[in-house]
């Protein structure tokens, strides 16, 4: 890059780029109001709330990054969990895969050839459960599949209309709503969490609120016959 180019960029006024700013924060607003929940996001909940494994989460590149967040979510909120990555998966770690666990995919196009690959060996060996989280449904890995929740067609705010920002920002709401569902379901409880999380604020925050609730007086009423 030039000097004359990098002044020229850096003259932009503030004000175009808090616009910019803006329009990325919109577009992926935009992207998780536009996710259409429907019966397959309940059978999903049902699934993973029957696992009597553990639950498998993949993706590649960023969405993978998501993957990893869902895992530490799910087994800190009363599900058991892990992330494997795709690359490695080929290398051996596939080994940690069983027939009672859910593996759960993410792939916006659905087309990732190492998740591909990951699935199909996963399948074939162990004939688990697979729940799919992408932005087409028809793609390789949807119809590799048995649930397939969809973040619809997400266009995303980059310049360039490549770099994933709203599509990850979907996926990641639509996960942490999976998550969320299935905790209260599975009737998780702040002395629940408290177990999981001994350290840091959460953790002294889930303590107290649980010994506060515990030490409650409760009602006794009286029955009149």
């Amino acid at each position: 890059m030039t000097t004359k180019t990098a002044t020229k960029r850096s003259s932009v006024k503030p004000s175009v780029d808090l616009a910019r700013a803006q329009a990325v924060l919109n577009a992926e607003a935009e992207a998780i109001l536009s996710i259409r929940l429907d019966a397959h996001f309940l059978q999903a909940v049902e699934i993973l709330r029957k696992c009597k494994g553990k639950v498998i989460t993949t993706g590649m590149g960023k969405v993978g990054t998501i993957a990893v967040k869902l895992a530490t979510t799910l087994s800190s909120t009363g599900t058991p969990a892990c992330f494997l990555h795709p690359g490695e998966a080929a290398h051996g770690d596939l080994g940690l895969v069983s027939k009672n666990d859910v593996l759960i995919t993410f792939s916006n196009s659905g087309k990732t050839r190492e998740v591909q690959e990951t699935i199909a060996r996963a399948k074939k060996l162990n004939g688990m459960h697979l729940i799919a989280i992408t932005g087409h449904p028809d793609s390789p890995i949807g119809k590799q599949s048995d649930i397939v929740l969809s973040i619809g067609a997400v266009t995303e705010p980059c310049p360039l209309g490549l770099t994933p920002s709203a599509s990850t920002t979907a996926m990641m709401a639509l996960s942490d709503a999976l998550a969320l569902v299935l905790m209260q379901k599975k009737g998780f409880t702040k002395a629940d969490y408290a177990k999981f999380h001994h350290g840091g604020y959460l953790g002294k925050r889930a303590r107290k609120e649980a010994k506060q609730a515990s030490d409650r007086p409760r009602m006794h009423l009286e029955v009149v016959t």
